[in-house]
């Protein structure tokens, strides 16, 4: 089994029930199973700011599929949740983006790992050190030094948990 780690966004129609209905289906994926999972955060948009705010979150995933097929079944429920790839760093429903898969380093044109702006992104780095505090990168670097150096933007809200009501 392989570790892999994966980014969640969505500012559109209800974005905080596409992350949470995101989560649940990743744990569908075949040949993989979802072990843990953040909080939701709320966060700026990256990139154009005439569009709504984001709910991001991050999952921990074992998997038995290699990193381009795990790429092509995030991208087919990108797809289901209705995603429209428009203008870059635009709204959308559910962004699912690939951020770590063990220790590996690739780049192909269709993907690069680790992700390549996972690093400088605080909705990608606080809700990573949420549920792996003591995580290194295949770099070396670790997750709190690099959440740390992120005191000058805006730190992501996190929500509060979703409460059920009584049965």
């Amino acid at each position: 089994m392989s570790l892999a780690w994966i980014g969640l966004g969505s500012n559109l129609d209800v974005p905080s029930a596409h992350v949470e209905r995101a989560l649940d289906e990743l744990d569908s994926l075949p040949l993989t199973r979802r072990c843990d999972a953040s909080s939701l955060y709320a966060t700026r948009p990256v990139g154009p700011a005439d569009q709504p705010d984001f709910i991001n979150a991050v999952a921990r995933l074992e998997t038995r599929l290699s990193p381009l097929a795990l790429l092509d079944q995030l991208q087919a429920l990108e797809q289901r949740h209705g995603r429209v790839r428009g203008q870059r760093w635009g709204p959308r429903t559910l962004d699912l983006d690939l951020l770590l898969f063990d220790a590996q380093h690739l780049v192909t044109p269709r993907l690069t790992l680790p992700h390549p702006e996972m690093t400088r992104r605080a909705f990608v780095l606080v809700p990573l050190a949420e549920i792996a505090p003591s995580l290194v990168l295949p770099d070396g670097r670790d997750i709190a030094s690099l959440t740390a150096a992120l005191s000058d933007e805006t730190p992501p809200k996190r929500m509060p948990p979703k409460v059920l009501p009584n049965a």
